[in-house]
């Protein structure tokens, strides 16, 4: 396909659910072939103008539109197939079964020739590095793999306009540079105009020719080369929260003691079938902070999922030391969800999984109703909660009209509201903007300091610094491939 243009003139998007427009305002062109990262802090409406791009936020029961968007002189929606957009979360971009399937999918729907369609679908899957066979259910794939599988489904498809939203934000620091430059190689090779969103914008800025930072307010806060863009507004982006290279980003941290032991595994064995990754000796305690590290596929999402008892383990033990367990028991896959709740919290992944409530206000008070918490001390609570969070603005929204890094600040609120002394967390830096990032990162350091035991998995170099080495009781347990 051909390399495609962008125009946008006065155009924003509103939710059918929301009051505030996601964005608003927009001028901006893109040529042929241009490569754009675009930035701009957590709700700005980048991945609203990514899906407007695609061709996908809907009808007008979906929600309001304003001002022009075009590819190629045409509404969007009509030029669905010459875009190839891969979204925040991983698992949303997974389409069949099968992972050969999955990425046959795109070219298929475009009518390419079948030997040429598994010509490319081989080509794909080395491009990104995922080397499992092509009949192997996506269902077992990490989220880092389904990642890769995702972007390989639009390298399959060749397209003239490249969309990726945080396309290396669950991959492991190598498969980040190989996945960027899988991409780089589609370009050079079909001359594809590229708009990517990235949080961590270190990797991109070295293949991009432009960079584009949105205003939450609406419009464009600044656009030009990076070197410019940067180096004329670093201070002030790194301010609005935008992830500023040469701008490190910091939290203050309590040393404290480790605590009472709360939770032990001793020869764990972790998957869901089958094994996953050799035993896993691990304790928590009290007052600590513990991350997993590892590259994709190691297991580290499945360990946190069974430390949690939301997955079975498969062999070894898992024990709750009397200090978590009061009278329920030692082994939390016998307890009822409500005590679970109160005693071991779980922030997924995939966020959008624990999301169950019509408004944002309403979700947070389905945890709180789960503990008997008297209804009248709900308020107080969701309130401190949805400021502490910057989801205050938000709170009659409806939970899935918020942004991947909306919804992930909202999850971890979710857990938080019903107090557990273990909180388990899956990639939970993922979608921050620099603001949210240090907020939500520093509410993490609190809860260690009040006394609770906090596993966080994460591929996040910061998160690893700051909550893996902060402190002499924090600890970094590093998964090999399994």
């Amino acid at each position: 396909m051909s390399p495609a243009s962008i125009r946008a003139s006065g155009w924003g998007w509103r939710h059918a659910a929301r009051t505030r427009p996601a964005i608003a305002g927009l001028d901006l062109a893109i040529e042929p072939g241009e490569r754009v990262l675009l930035l701009g802090p957590s709700g700005a409406g980048k991945s609203t103008l990514l899906a407007g791009l695609a061709g996908v936020l809907g009808d007008a029961e979906d929600g309001e539109e304003s001002g022009a968007l075009t590819v190629d002189g045409a509404h969007p929606a009509s030029r669905r197939g010459s875009a190839g957009l891969v979204l925040q979360d991983p698992q949303a971009n997974t389409i069949l079964s099968r992972v050969g399937d999955d990425v046959a999918f795109g070219p298929e729907n475009l009518r390419v020739p079948r030997d040429e369609i598994w010509r490319r679908v081989r080509a794909s899957l080395d491009a990104v590095g995922l080397a499992v066979d092509p009949d192997r259910s996506t269902a077992a794939l990490s989220g880092g793999q389904r990642q890769r599988l995702a972007l390989a489904g639009v390298l399959a498809m060749r397209p003239g306009l490249v969309l990726l939203d945080e396309p290396t934000a669950n991959l492991d620091p190598a498969g980040v540079v190989e996945v960027r430059d899988a991409v780089v190689r589609m370009l050079e090779s079909t001359g594809a105009t590229l708009v990517v969103v990235e949080h961590r914008v270190e990797q991109w800025l070295p293949v991009v020719d432009r960079v584009v930072v949105l205003d939450p307010g609406g419009g464009v806060l600044a656009d030009g080369p990076a070197a410019t863009v940067l180096g004329r507004h670093g201070d002030e982006l790194a301010e609005r929260g935008v992830w500023v290279p040469g701008h490190p980003v910091d939290v203050a941290r309590t040393t404290t003691g480790a605590g009472a032991e709360l939770l032990r595994a001793a020869g764990l064995v972790v998957g869901r079938d089958a094994p996953v990754r050799p035993p896993v000796d691990l304790a928590l305690h009290a007052g600590t902070s513990t991350v997993v590290t590892g590259p994709n596929g190691a297991g580290k999402s499945t360990l946190a999922l069974t430390m949690a008892s939301l997955l079975p383990r498969l062999g070894g033990d898992l024990v709750a030391a009397p200090a978590l367990a009061g009278d329920l028991g030692p082994d939390p896959a016998r307890w009822r969800s409500s005590a679970l709740a109160t005693r071991i919290g779980t922030v997924f992944q995939e966020p959008e999984h624990q999301l169950v409530g019509r408004t944002v206000r309403e979700e947070l008070a389905v945890g709180l109703r789960a503990i008997g918490l008297p209804v009248s001390r709900h308020a107080a609570r969701i309130d401190a909660l949805l400021a502490r969070l910057r989801l205050d603005r938000l709170a009659d929204a409806h939970p899935f009209t918020l942004s991947g890094g909306e919804q992930r600040r909202l999850s971890v609120a979710t857990v938080l509201a019903t107090g557990p002394r273990v909180v388990v967390l899956d990639e939970p830096t993922f979608g921050q903007d620099r603001r949210t990032w240090r907020e939500l990162v520093g509410l993490m350091a609190e809860l260690v300091a009040d006394g609770v035991a906090l596993l966080s998995v994460s591929h996040d170099a910061d998160v690893v610094r700051v909550l893996g080495a902060g402190t002499p009781s924090d600890r970094v347990v590093h998964l090999d491939a399994a």
